[in-house]
């Protein structure tokens, strides 16, 4: 089948569904805004690609703002099923050449499906708390994937939310989402400001752990029992003054080469997972 019938096809299929939208159609410059962060975004849009991404997106829910698809590119019926399910939601399906897709597409070789989602929206008071707790604090972290690294790590070692205070980085960032594997759709993350996430961990009854290289206790013989909140300071600059002056634990973990820290995607993981591995009684130290 060539372009013009695989085109007539889904055309034929979705009558008045589909727009042809091209390279200065308002839907394609919407996307070229946001991968490029040009414009306010008040509603925190994100741009997703390909069938993994967009497959998330249906299984959590999330609102379809727009839909571009490439005939051209389809060519499983897994990418025509993704079609089918994503026209019935989106509140624009949008038809494009191969061309157009690829002034917008950030992968080599795509599947010819793109989307514009919302991003959830979470409240501190969204996060559900158990007896048992763990919450993951980024102070002003700045690069978009290790943002994304933690968030996964997050998922996967069951912490309850994720609080984002003296944000430098966008949570609908591409690098961000792709780097967490989709748990920025499923993960509560919440944004605030310090003075609102202190006063929200003290009503909760947590204990604040700040991971400083500078600590005397090494992260696995802390005990994390009840509520505990994990900050995680920024790449370049630490974790933020203000959060010595409250009642805090410092942890580290300990180095035994030429390098005197990790990564902080890499040691908020380490942690996480110590942290919540104590809380679901699954390790437990003396």
């Amino acid at each position: 089948m060539d372009t013009e019938d695989r085109n007539q096809y889904f055309v034929d299929k979705y009558p008045d569904k589909i727009i042809f939208a091209g390279s200065k159609h308002s839907r394609i410059k919407q996307v070229e805004h946001l991968l490029n962060n040009s414009k306010p975004n008040p509603r925190g849009l994100a741009v997703i690609e390909g069938l993994w991404a967009l497959s998330l997106a249906l299984r959590n829910q999330l609102v379809v703002d727009s839909f571009i698809f490439c005939p051209e590119f389809i060519h499983t019926p897994e990418g025509e099923a993704m079609v089918d399910a994503f026209i019935q939601v989106a509140g624009d399906s949008c038809l494009v050449s191969a061309k157009v897709f690829g002034r917008i597409s950030e992968r080599e070789r795509g599947d010819g499906l793109l989307a514009v989602i919302e991003m959830p929206k979470v409240d501190l008071d969204d996060i559900p708390l158990a007896e048992n707790s763990l919450v993951v604090i980024l102070d002003g972290l700045e690069i978009p994937g290790n943002i994304g690294t933690i968030i996964r790590a997050a998922d996967g070692a069951g912490v309850a939310g994720v609080i984002v205070i003296n944000r430098k980085a966008r949570l609908n960032h591409p690098k961000l989402v792709r780097s967490s594997q989709g748990a920025a759709f499923s993960v509560p993350i919440a944004q605030c400001d310090p003075d609102q996430a202190c006063a929200w961990l003290d009503k909760n009854g947590f204990t604040v752990f700040l991971t400083d290289t500078d600590a005397q206790l090494d992260y696995f013989r802390a005990s994390y029992r009840g509520r505990s909140a994990l900050v995680a300071g920024s790449e370049r600059y630490g974790i933020s003054q203000a959060w010595y002056s409250r009642p805090h634990t410092k942890i580290r973990i300990p180095m035994y080469g030429n390098c005197d820290s990790l990564n902080v995607g890499v040691a908020t993981t380490i942690m996480l997972y110590e942290a919540s591995l104590q809380l679901k009684g699954r390790i437990i130290r003396q």
